[in-house]
């Protein structure tokens, strides 16, 4: 089992979506800012990630981390590694998972 390096690459905040459906208060995520790292000891949640955004990337840490060797091999460029976002509709992060070596 190895460890998953999980880097934040983005916080996005989508404002039309947000002035359509969201409460007026409702801003960018800040429990994930962006250049925030995480290790995943072998593919569980890291301590003080949010739940949400686990459940959306946690199974790709898992993969990683038991020694899938990556996704669709038409997707990423590199081995290893993995880009996917949390599942919140308005504010995603995206977050970039990768094996530490």
């Amino acid at each position: 089992m190895k460890d998953i390096k999980i880097t934040v690459l983005e916080t996005v905040f989508l404002e039309e979506l947000a002035q359509e459906y969201a409460q007026p208060t409702l801003g960018p995520c800040t429990r994930h800012p962006k250049g925030s790292e995480y290790i995943s000891p072998g593919g569980r949640m890291p301590e003080g990630f949010c739940e949400e955004a686990w459940a959306a990337i946690g199974r790709y840490a898992f993969a990683l981390a038991h020694g899938a060797p990556g996704f669709w091999p038409n997707w990423m460029k590199l081995p290893g590694m993995t880009i996917n976002t949390c599942n919140d509709g308005v504010r995603p992060v995206v977050f970039k998972l990768e094996i530490v070596p």
